[in-house]
């Protein structure tokens, strides 16, 4: 993948920036080198339901998740995270790839990331989900993993 290559992060990868997580330490180092990096509209809002469950199950306190959502939206301001739209036609094409890969158990909101990082060209997802991951090689996406 050449450095000026467009990457997808899904939400899972991108959660190891904001909170200290097993392999944290290499996406905030590819993140820093690599920025901006593409993520979406759903992201934003996985991201929010992530901190909400985070905070119940006692893991974070509720003024860490609101700093960390704030530093998330900032960083969508400062051009850091670039965020993609999703339209119906990018819901279609998630139900097609569901419908094509039927030996890889896609989630509905992971084939709507698979769908939006294809058609935005990216050069590779990174992911911590290895069905996302099983997915988007059979569709001949590069896979960053950090799970």
């Amino acid at each position: 993948m050449g450095d000026d290559a467009r990457v997808y992060f899904d939400t899972g990868a991108l959660a190891k920036w904001y909170l200290t997580e097993p392999a944290s330490i290499d996406v905030e180092r590819f993140i820093q080198e690599r920025a901006p990096v593409e993520i979406s509209t759903l992201t934003v809002v996985e991201m929010r339901c992530l901190l909400g469950r985070r905070r119940r199950m006692g893991e974070i306190d509720g003024s860490h998740e609101m700093r960390v959502f704030s530093t998330f939206e900032e960083d969508i301001r400062q051009g850091h995270l670039i965020r993609q739209p999703i339209d119906d036609a990018t819901t279609l094409a998630a139900a097609g790839l569901i419908s094509t890969l039927p030996q890889h158990p896609l989630r509905s909101l992971d084939a709507i990331h698979l769908a939006i990082a294809r058609d935005l060209g990216a050069g590779a997802i990174a992911t911590a989900d290895t069905t996302m991951s099983d997915a988007a090689r059979a569709i001949g996406m590069e896979v960053l993993w950090f799970g």
